[in-house]
């Protein structure tokens, strides 16, 4: 035998809970919430989470979420997540990204070996692109023969 465990649910929660109950019971449909329910269903969220109070009470998840974002504070309990209106900042329309400069121009050094003897070439502040169109023209023998 399994024991469900059913979730604690806040008296508060349970009291809105019931009220919509009563209200979705006798209301037309597609009728909006009731202002009091619907900031009590806020007030709810913004003290148990958004998702729990809108399982609880069978509210529309996003709908909520705007709700407690537009809502205006009636307590002086300040949210951890969001900074009050006049510390927010708009973001930045433009933002410059700077690449920063090598510290020194890369090095690279090349030694071949083939039957007429052997070769080193050192290159400085050559780039991969460079190298690899020298490493072609080398093998397919596109340079000039001294």
């Amino acid at each position: 035998m399994s024991l469900l465990k059913t979730p604690v649910v806040p008296v508060k929660m349970e009291q809105a809970r019931q009220q919509l109950e009563r209200w979705r019971s006798t209301r037309a449909h597609r009728s909006p919430i009731p202002e009091p329910l619907w900031a009590a269903a806020v007030q709810l969220a913004r003290q148990h989470g958004i998702f729990a109070t809108a399982r609880a009470l069978r509210l529309d998840y996003t709908r909520l979420k705007a709700g407690v974002e537009s809502a205006p504070r009636t307590s002086g309990v300040r949210s951890k997540r969001s900074p009050p209106a006049s510390r927010r900042v708009a973001p930045p329309a433009f933002v410059e990204l700077i690449a920063p400069r090598p510290r020194s121009s890369p090095e690279c050094r090349v030694e071949l070996e083939g039957p007429r003897g052997r070769m080193r070439i050192e290159l400085q502040g050559i780039t991969t692109a460079d190298l690899v169109a020298l490493s072609r023209a080398l093998s397919q023998g596109d340079i000039c023969r001294v």
